[in-house]
């Protein structure tokens, strides 16, 4: 059990090597005692096909010919020796066969299953950053195309490429046994074969790799597609978005019409040389035979060896065309194993309690890219248990602010401190522990309601629990009118719930992981205004105990607040409460009268539409 463990459990970043053959090497940890099994049966299999030849010269030429009887004076008995023999070969060629391809297709499986299984840990891993930069259907394509020419090339490539010179050095050893000149000259070929194919080779890489970058590109297209497909529909934008697909479609056809015209132009080459190859062995040795240099059994036993020697050779040439889409899958998935990972149990600080959730940001700052500042200076004190709102435009950097407790991303400049601890002291996956998001666009996962109010808790939860969570989020009674209530399966991003439901649904699974700080990322922006005054209600009893960070874009929204920032281009440009801010002259209160005044004509009208 330790053993299956340890091969189901390999750390593909020690496959990292600019030597791809290495690196393709060092990723059978734990199956190349399988693969050399798969060699190693190759070999008795092409061993048995080459036996099949010389017996059938040994028939040939001594028993027909010379009246060499294995059992004594009995020609029929002979017979049947010699067909049992015959009979035996092929059995032992065909379950050696069968067996090295079963192990080779088990140590491709098993090799190709245990990398998705890493690419998908890895890639949840990774940095936000390397998110943010990389396109969604590239990750995708990786882990599913790139693997799978992996997976070809371990089952069929590698160990094609072994079988076949398995081939060659056992049946060229036959023909030197048969005749050193006819062995010799029926290799001249085999360098003008190796010579092309490495050419194509170069050619191929360079055209697959390519080709692969294309495929990616598509698959961004077509991923992006349906996700905003609502978006596509609303501004019918159907036309504009079929375009945009043929446009990406018909540079992965000319890429893969590119590629395709190597490989075809590859065929004739080899089979001319190949036929050229057979043609002279086949003339040189029925002239020996016929001047009586060779037997009638040496001839017919060169006949079959030499088709199994030029043959493979030509398949050679294309198996080492082919590995170059190993190779290219191998360099991309790589790419993406080589990406550092976050650090989530390092620290400097071993909390051992629970955080109180005192805060202090001192000349904070931060930026997505170098000379691109997103914060700048940013200061204040946050008390445990009071609650901070964040109120600006957008783009402001309310979401890259609280974006930095987490550790989502690093602080490029100044000090964030937790209890008295410098933020970076302690790991993420405590600070995470301690933390609960509601981010401004909702995200269910295909899965029961139940299940995703319950994602993220890491216990076991009660159903009064989840119940409970649900009542102070304010959708208990919509999950109980559903037939299925907390057992209603959600379709994908929630698509059975209204954007409102949505939202409330991941704000009690953020109030039921219990954290001892909670950020709201203006997640009352899906809800109408008597749901939001629920909501509110409800928050308010459990953010007594908790530092509470609300990004808002409407004032009534902040206004119970503790300390309203209110931010502007980066920079914090008013800091204080509702009262303190509505004092001053500045744009808090310039937001909060534009505002009233909208709310005032809103309601006139109603007024006036009612009388």
């Amino acid at each position: 059990m330790a053993s299956l463990v340890s091969t189901q459990s390999y750390d593909f970043r020690q496959a990292l090597t600019p030597n791809r053959i290495r690196g393709l090497w060092r990723m059978m940890t734990g199956y190349r005692l399988a693969y050399l099994a798969a060699t190693v049966s190759l070999g008795i299999s092409a061993t048995a096909k080459t036996a099949t030849f010389l017996l059938l010269r040994y028939f040939v030429d001594q028993v027909l010919g010379n009246k060499v009887f294995l059992v004594p004076d009995s020609l029929s008995n002979t017979l049947a020796v010699v067909g049992l023999g015959f009979l035996g070969l092929a059995t032992v060629e065909g379950t050696f066969s069968f067996f090295s391809g079963r192990m080779a297709a088990y140590t491709a499986e098993s090799i190709t299953r245990r990398l998705r299984n890493f690419l998908f840990d890895h890639i949840q891993r990774l940095e936000f950053t390397y998110h943010d930069k990389t396109p969604t259907g590239e990750l995708i394509e990786r882990c599913t195309s790139d693997v799978d020419a992996l997976r070809r090339f371990f089952s069929e490539q590698a160990i094609g490429v072994g079988r076949i010179l398995l081939l060659f050095s056992i049946n060229f050893a036959a023909l030197l046994h048969l005749n050193v000149p006819l062995a010799l000259l029926s290799i001249i070929v085999v360098p003008v074969i190796i010579l092309t194919s490495i050419w194509f080779f170069k050619r191929v890489t360079k055209a697959y790799e390519a080709y692969q970058e294309q495929e990616a590109t598509l698959s961004t297209t077509l991923q992006e597609n349906l996700t905003g497909v609502r978006v596509v529909k609303a501004f019918a934008r159907q036309a504009y978005e079929r375009d945009k697909f043929e446009k990406d479609n018909w540079e992965k056809f000319i890429r893969g019409r590119k590629l395709l015209r190597m490989h075809s132009l590859f065929w004739p080459v080899s089979d001319i040389a190949c036929g050229a190859q057979m043609l002279g062995g086949f003339f040189a040795a029925g002239t020996m035979a016929i001047n009586g240099s060779i037997t009638v059994g040496t001839y017919l036993a060169y006949v079959g060896l030499v088709v199994w020697l030029i043959w493979p050779m030509r398949n050679l040439g294309r198996l080492i065309v082919q590995t170059s889409t190993g190779m290219v899958s191998y360099k991309r998935v790589m790419e993406i194993t080589r990406q550092p990972r976050e650090a989530l149990t390092e620290a400097k600080h071993a909390a051992s309690a629970p955080a109180q959730g005192e805060l202090v940001f001192e000349e904070v700052g931060f930026a997505y890219q170098e000379n691109e500042p997103i914060l700048q200076g940013v200061n204040f004190r946050c008390q445990a248990g009071q609650v901070v709102a964040l109120l600006g435009s957008t783009g402001s950097g309310k979401t890259s602010l609280v974006n930095l407790l987490p550790r989502f991303y690093e602080y490029t400049s100044g000090k964030i401190t937790l209890d008295g601890v410098e933020l970076r002291d302690y790991s993420r996956e405590y600070l995470r522990s301690q933390i609960g998001i509601v981010e401004q666009e909702p995200f269910l996962f295909s899965r029961t309601i139940r299940d995703n109010i319950n994602y993220g808790v890491g216990r076991d939860v009660s159903q009064a629990e989840v119940e409970e969570a649900a009542q102070a989020a304010a959708i208990h009674d919509v999950i109980a009118s559903f037939p299925d209530g907390y057992d209603t399966l959600v379709g994908e991003k929630g698509v059975t719930l209204s954007g409102g439901q949505k939202q409330r649904v991941t704000i009690a699974r953020t109030l039921l992981k219990n954290p001892r700080i909670l950020i709201l990322d203006d997640s009352t922006s899906s809800v109408d205004t008597e749901t939001e005054a629920f909501i509110r209600e409800a928050l308010e009893c459990l953010m007594e105990t908790r530092t509470t960070f609300i990004i808002a874009h409407r004032i009534q929204s902040v206004m119970s607040a503790d300390l309203i920032l209110v931010l502007d281009k980066g920079h914090v440009v008013q800091m204080g409460t509702h009262a303190e801010l509505l004092a001053q002259e500045g744009m808090y209160r310039q937001i909060y009268d534009l505002q009233t005044r909208i709310e005032d004509e809103v309601e006139k009208e109603v007024s006036s539409a009612v009388k």
